[in-house]
Order: C-alpha cells, then sequence, then structure tokens
C-alpha cells in the first residue's frame, strides 16, 4: 500500500508562485510514475502534469506549459510542482496521484496521460488560492 500526502498550498496573489510537495510512503517500490491533477468545485479533477520515474520525461496541460515545473527526488520518495506566474483560473485543490503504469506502457497501450482512470492511488489535496 502507497501513501500519498501533499503539502505546500496556500493563498498567493497573481503573478506569484507556489511550490507544492507530494511524499509517498508505504509501498514506495512499486511506484513508477507521478502526476499532479487539480479539481474546482462542481470539475471533473483534471491533469497539469506527470513524471516518469527517473524524472527524465515530463509531461504538461497547454495551460501551465511554460509556468509550471514537475520534478521528483526518488531518494526522499517526493514530489513537487513547482508553480509560477499563477492566475486565479489556478485556484483549484491539487492531488498527486500514482499511476498503476509506467508512462512508457502507457503511450503504449495508448491509455491518455490526461485520464484519472490509471491512478492507482491519491493524495488528500491541497487547496491553493490565487487572488486577483
Amino acid at each position: 500500500q502507497v501513501q500519498l500526502v501533499e503539502s505546500g498550498g496556500g493563498l498567493v496573489q497573481a503573478g506569484g508562485s507556489l511550490s507544492l510537495s507530494c511524499a509517498a510512503s508505504g509501498r514506495t517500490s512499486t511506484i513508477d510514475a507521478m502526476g499532479w491533477f487539480h479539481q474546482v468545485p462542481g470539475k471533473d479533477r483534471e491533469f497539469v502534469a506527470a513524471i516518469n520515474w527517473n524524472g527524465q520525461s515530463t509531461y504538461y496541460a497547454d495551460f501551465v506549459k511554460g509556468r509550471f515545473t514537475i520534478s521528483r527526488d526518488n531518494a526522499k520518495r517526493m514530489v513537487y510542482l513547482q508553480m509560477n506566474s499563477l492566475k486565479p483560473e489556478d485556484t483549484a485543490v491539487y492531488y498527486c496521484g500514482a499511476y498503476k503504469y509506467a508512462i512508457a506502457t502507457m503511450l503504449l497501450i495508448k491509455h491518455p496521460l490526461n485520464g484519472t482512470r490509471d491512478i492507482e492511488v491519491w493524495g488528500q489535496g491541497t487547496l491553493v488560492t490565487v487572488s486577483s
């Protein structure tokens, strides 16, 4: 069993930055690809970014490209999301998730990275509020 705990959310003004962290515990040896998603009330959880097992490959939703950076430190069992140039529309609860498969596998079987069906474990989420 893997547990994920996010931290780092808070209130920030538009144009500001926040750094989110996701700490993994439990059977972390089973973790491969990781992702960040966000969700606002009344809407589906939405893909933000994903990273493969060694951090060499990253993927982003179009609306965060050039502003957000996903990274990981496997030795510390951490995944990060650096968010710069924040906009009010980035306001959401941010969740980290562990994929069932490696990204290479998902690409091979044509499972979209931006879907939630292949997320095996979710954290509890951390709220990010961007004021205008």
